[in-house]
């Protein structure tokens, strides 16, 4: 990473912030990016949610975070305490991982008068059509980090510059991958037998995530593949909802939830086959979980899952928002065994080789680099 090494001397200040509450996609890669951060001794400070699980971690690592409660897109206290640390540390750079650090963040370093600033979007929902969100995107704002293609075409349908938005795909650490052997880990907590043939899938219990299409799914499985089991891993706003509508289909006996784990790569390597079932959907993180696991995928065509997933190559795409078309692909792989190692093996292939969290973090630094060239400010900091 020579441009990472060149920048490493200049000893950039900047503000990470993440207002993120739970652990999901957006937070893992905000971690990611600061850990990659401190391997090559950028000095940053990282912000956070109290005691949420990317503040758990964030220390865990050992990361400079800073809890701060960002209550709302409104928060006076926030904007203020962001401000005061933002002139005290002399920040010139701020990159803001979600909506409401964007909301809040951006006043802050209005006020401390923060040269540079970045944003992530890494969901594909419709901007609001008000000048508001308009202004949340545009003002002052330097580059727009989009995690797939699909997120882009939003930005610019939601009349956002293109010039101004710049594709980095999500990354992972795969070594949590290649430690999980593959196992009866999750036969042996859940009493499964050898021969049933496991089906997961780790999201956020929202709307979005399509829950409900993959029961009635396995609604249409039941007799076709009697050996199938559906783990639903995730916690969310749907849970009730969700298990109100296995028990109204009868599928007690097929469907799982395990609520939030923080085992998921010991999960993983016990499936046979990983499912996405969004409607709507940024990039999907998750899969590159799964393809580490050399798991095949059956995924929806939305978002930036085609750009992840190649049909017929690491997985299989369907429509979103059917049941019909997810139980016909997940009864061709649980019909044909070879085809499911072959698409595993190929999406382990591609993940190490175009996924990675490092590339990543690259990417993003060479990013911070361009837009200080371009303003022509020094991103240092006198000791």
């Amino acid at each position: 990473m020579r441009h990472a090494v060149e920048f490493k001397e200049r000893r950039l200040s900047l503000f990470q912030i993440d207002a993120g509450k739970e652990w999901r996609g957006g937070q893992r890669q905000s971690l990611f990016l600061a850990e990659e951060l401190q391997k090559y001794g950028y000095p940053f400070k990282f912000y956070v949610q109290p005691d949420s699980p990317l503040h758990t971690k964030a220390k865990e690592a050992g990361l400079p975070a800073i809890p701060l409660k960002m209550r709302g897109e409104t928060d006076l206290w926030a904007i203020l305490r962001l401000a005061s640390g933002m002139k005290r540390y002399r920040c010139r750079l701020v990159h803001f991982h979600d909506a409401h650090s964007v909301a809040v963040g951006s006043v802050a370093a209005s006020l401390a008068k923060v040269p540079l600033r970045v944003i992530s979007r890494n969901v594909d929902f419709p901007l609001k059509k008000n000048i508001l969100s308009q202004l949340k995107y545009t003002k002052n704002i330097d580059v727009i980090i989009a995690v797939s293609k699909g997120i882009k075409k939003v930005l610019v349908d939601g009349g956002i510059d293109p010039a101004l938005i710049k594709i980095i795909p999500d990354g992972i650490d795969y070594s949590p991958f290649d430690e999980a052997a593959v196992s009866d880990y999750l036969r042996r907590e859940l009493n499964f037998a050898s021969d049933d043939f496991l089906v997961g899938i780790v999201a956020h219990l929202a709307n979005h995530k399509g829950h409900k299409y993959l029961i009635k799914a396995t609604e249409i499985l039941k007799t076709k593949a009697p050996k199938a089991k559906v783990i639903i891993v995730g916690e969310g706003p749907l849970r009730m909802e969700l298990d109100k509508l296995v028990k109204q289909t009868h599928m007690e006996d097929m469907v799982f939830f395990l609520g939030f784990r923080e085992d998921v790569p010991q999960i993983l390597a016990s499936l046979d086959l990983f499912v996405l079932s969004s409607y709507l959907e940024g990039m999907g993180s998750s899969i590159l979980d799964a393809m580490a696991s050399r798991l095949p995928v059956v995924a929806t065509r939305t978002g930036g899952i085609p750009e992840v997933v190649l049909n017929g190559e690491t997985g299989l795409l369907v429509p979103p928002r059917s049941p019909a078309a997810l139980a016909k692909a997940i009864l061709r792989i649980y019909e044909d065994r070879e085809l499911g190692i072959r698409l595993g093996q190929k999406g382990y292939e591609i993940v190490h080789k175009k996924f990675s969290a490092e590339a990543m973090a690259g990417k993003v630094i060479y990013e911070y680099e361009r837009i200080a060239r371009k303003k022509r400010i020094k991103l240092t900091v006198k000791n």
